[in-house]
């Protein structure tokens, strides 16, 4: 077959113009030819650059999304805080060696570069399921790294090792020499770092509201995008990464999958009776079929349980001690005391709801603000929270700094127990926010709080001390006995709850002694409602200081070590196959 004629990518002759006469007419002719190919030349000058950095910048997207979704897969297993702490220079390494072996790369690699994002992003799930089983000879300490470092850096590497590549073609002629060679990675990080803090804060907002809206969804979704920026024939190695996600990967969110993991779970005397993803962590309702009882979990943190195996009453048997004992907010004495029909109190955090149903059961008018929409979902279809309570469902900080004027002096009872993910939110123990708690509670009103600390370091101190210098005379409890001197020394770590009981007013903190209403038939409640284990505040040296809004780095630099000791905690209290099993 005869070669099709190519139309001619020169300016059409006007049909029936008439040629070029004189030379005037002639150097006119020049002239509009000379502009038309000058526009020319500049649009597709645009078109190219526009295409290369285009490229770029969808390769920096996802590469920057996938990190967050990679810091999300790990906190179920590790915590946020253990999954975070060297997240960080596991991306530094990746992007340093990506950007320096792009060259290497396009030389070594029998395939172009680009075609090999997919089928990594594709098997980074299943690696991941498989990593997560060895998380505890991995530890937190390593274990983070060690899976990233198996998964999202290979990712990361061929990500940038293509984004270099891409933009050997930019056109940077426009720039002085002096930042024109460097302009590309400069520019291309801090791209990628703005990206990175965005859009963290959009997959927490979107998060659990779909099966593709979760943390392996995220990863499947990812995956697709890169497969449809590098279509190749080697997507078809991609398929055995497919089949286990869609059949065998029990961390993706859908009724066979958590099917699976019940089959699994059974076999252990434990099972799952809901779960989810939420902006505080994954949820899940957990029974354990062997002793009784069932727990709330989010990410490697526990927030609650009770005994399953006892008949409920008026509320249920509580299997931790620290939220019966915060209940004794009612006990301390008081002038003035208004009767509990009267009273009003104040919950900041959820969990699954102890505290608050036993205030709610003795009569009070209780308000609670709970961050997570899921967590109280939970508490109200899992474990009995009532529903005759004033529910918000709100940063508890925005709350009380929009509210608390409104609220002057409006509370008999405040209880503030929060934690999440190895350690406390840092902001909700600032002097700041204990004093607005102070500003709704009523003159002659009492304070719980419930800060879950370590003995061994800092932090608890300068809590406590942020807490004495808000609250003028309180009392401060721990959940359980000392551990010994030889416990002490073999495990390098004293985590506890410690309860603080408070008055606004200086009255010394004292308790009434129970009456039978109070312990609301419950058994849980007759043995530990009355804390026993009383702290000598002289411990904490006033020299640590206290947590204000500005200096919360004070806590922050410890949080690594407390979240570190917690996991380990959870691993006792929890199977090592449950939380990883997620």
């Amino acid at each position: 077959m005869s070669p099709r004629k190519q139309p001619s990518k020169g300016p059409s002759k006007a049909v029936g113009k008439k040629p070029p006469e004189t030379k005037e007419d002639f150097e006119e002719e020049l002239k509009l030819l000379a502009g038309q190919a000058k526009e020319e030349t500049w649009t597709n000058w645009a078109a190219q650059q526009g295409i290369v950095y285009g490229k770029a910048l969808a390769l920096i997207a996802l590469m920057a999304v996938y990190a967050n979704v990679s810091l999300l897969a790990l906190s179920p297993v590790y915590g946020q805080i253990a999954a975070t702490r060297l997240h960080q220079r596991v991306l530094w390494s990746a992007l340093f060696v990506g950007w320096g072996a792009n060259i290497v790369l396009r030389r070594v690699l029998p395939v172009k570069t680009i075609t090999l994002l997919p089928l990594v992003a594709a098997y980074i799930p299943m690696a991941q399921f498989f990593l997560f089983q060895a998380s505890e000879t991995f530890g937190a300490h390593l274990g983070p790294a060690i899976t990233e470092g198996l998964t999202l850096f290979p990712l990361v590497v061929l990500s940038t090792a293509c984004v270099a590549d891409v933009l050997e073609d930019a056109d940077l002629s426009g720039l002085p020499k002096t930042i024109a060679g460097s302009a590309p990675g400069l520019g291309s990080y801090a791209l990628y770092k703005f990206i990175e803090k965005d859009s963290m804060r959009q997959l927490i907002a979107q998060i659990g509201k779909s099966v593709m809206q979760t943390r392996v969804g995220w990863e499947l979704v990812l995956a697709s995008t890169y497969s449809i920026m590098a279509r190749s024939k080697l997507l078809a190695w991609a398929i055995p990464a497919i089949v286990h996600a869609a059949f065998y990967n029990t961390h993706l969110i859908t009724p066979m999958a958590t099917g699976s993991l019940n089959s699994t779970l059974h076999a252990s005397g434990w099972s799952i009776v809901d779960r989810g993803e939420s902006m505080t962590g994954y949820i899940s309702v957990l029974n354990n079929h062997q002793d009784g009882f069932r727990v709330m979990r989010c990410d490697h943190s526990l927030l609650g349980g009770e005994w399953t195996k006892f008949p409920r009453k008026i509320v249920a048997e509580p299997i931790y001690s620290v939220f019966t004992q915060l209940e004794a907010v009612r006990l301390v004495q008081i002038p003035d005391k208004a009767p509990d029909s009267k009273a009003k109190a104040l919950n900041i955090g959820l969990g699954i709801g102890t505290t608050p149903s036993a205030l709610i059961a003795h009569g009070i008018d209780t308000t609670i603000v709970e961050i997570d929409p899921m967590v109280y979902e939970f508490a109200k279809k899992y474990f009995g929270l009532p529903l005759n309570h004033t529910a918000v469902i709100q940063d508890a900080i925005s709350w009380s700094q929009t509210n608390k004027d409104a609220l002057h002096e409006n509370y008999d009872y405040i209880v503030h127990d929060v934690f999440t993910g190895g350690a406390e939110p840092i902001p909700l123990f600032t002097d700041e926010f204990l004093a607005s708690l102070k500003h709704m509670l009523k003159p002659n009103g009492v304070i719980a709080i419930n800060y879950a600390g370590d003995f061994t370091l800092p932090p608890l101190g300068i809590v406590m001390n942020t807490i004495k210098e808000v609250f003028p005379s309180c009392r401060v409890f721990r959940e359980g006995e000392p551990p010994s001197a030889e416990t002490l020394e073999e495990t390098g770590r004293d985590f506890d709850n410690v309860i603080v009981f408070c008055t606004k007013t200086g009255e010394k903190v004292s308790f009434r002694e129970p009456k039978e209403a109070d312990y609301l038939q419950s058994l849980a409640r007759r043995a530990f409602l009355l804390p026993k284990h009383e702290v000598d505040v002289s411990i904490f040296s006033p020299d640590a200081g206290i947590l204000r809004v500005n200096e919360t780095e004070k806590l922050a630099e410890w949080h690594d070590k407390s979240a570190l000791g917690h996991w380990a905690v959870m691993r006792t209290v929890v199977p090592s196959h449950i939380w990883q099993n997620w």
